[in-house]
């Protein structure tokens, strides 16, 4: 129970990635906050948790400054502290180029990255006043620096997710609250008994990711022997990146 009586936020926390870090810390002894809109999902997660005792669900948009502000004022009245923040809550948009508008590009910038910068500036306010200072882990994505088409406002909100985690490295270093981020590549939230053996064989890992392969790695990031590890980005994509790909005739 390596994080017993850590008090973890996990944005996005209802479905996904995100549902299996908050599990993954539940399971470690942490008292964690869902973080999300989706009121249902969370309770129905958090009811079926063996640790639903150290759980707690509070409604937050993280588009929303006030939302991010009631979230850290909330959580510190309840659990006394915030030790760890996972800044994983975001979506995604595939549309054509010539037809984005400036609503939809501004709607992924707010949920994916200003989310980040205004989640970590009001927890890193709460963190300063631990005496082992705190962690936050921010999720970029693989498309940070390889894209596909028509996805302009998400690879632009996750190259920028990459740049502010080293950024506030800097900044949060004399408080020692050290931030890292993760660069998930195809991480198989639903489906994954559907998946074809050419998915997984493209993968040098020969298998496409699951959620917590994500987990796991935010558990190594946050603990507190690791705190050498800050402003890096961790890329987990089965070796897809590093992988040349050529036509063959």
């Amino acid at each position: 129970m390596k994080f017993s009586n850590q008090v973890v936020i996990v944005t996005g926390a209802s479905n996904g990635i995100g549902q299996s870090i908050a599990e993954h810390y539940l399971k470690e002894g942490a008292k964690v906050v869902f973080a999300d809109v989706d009121e249902a999902a969370s309770n129905k997660i958090i009811e079926a948790s063996a640790y639903s005792e150290n759980a707690a669900f509070i409604k937050t948009d993280v588009r929303q400054e006030q939302d991010i502000i009631r979230l850290m004022e909330e959580t510190k009245q309840r659990f006394g502290r915030i030790d760890i923040l996972v800044n994983n809550a975001g979506k995604s948009l595939f549309k054509t180029f010539y037809d984005l508008t400036v609503e939809e590009w501004d709607d992924i910038i707010n949920t994916n990255l200003r989310s980040v910068f205004l989640c970590s500036r009001e927890a890193a306010k709460i963190m300063r006043h631990n005496t082992n200072g705190g962690a936050i882990v921010n999720m970029s994505s693989t498309r940070a620096y390889m894209s596909e088409a028509n996805t302009e406002s998400y690879s632009a909100s996750k190259g920028g997710i990459m740049a502010i985690t080293h950024a506030l490295a800097n900044s949060l270093a004399d408080d020692r609250i050290a931030v890292n981020s993760i660069a998930p590549g195809w991480i198989e939230t639903k489906h994954y008994d559907s998946l074809r053996d050419v998915d997984h064989e493209q993968h040098l890992s020969k298998r496409v990711g699951k959620p917590s392969d994500i987990a796991r790695a935010c558990l190594f990031l946050t603990d507190r022997e690791n705190n050498f590890i800050t402003g890096t980005n961790l890329t987990i994509d089965g070796g897809m990146t590093v992988k040349m790909i050529y036509e063959e005739d």
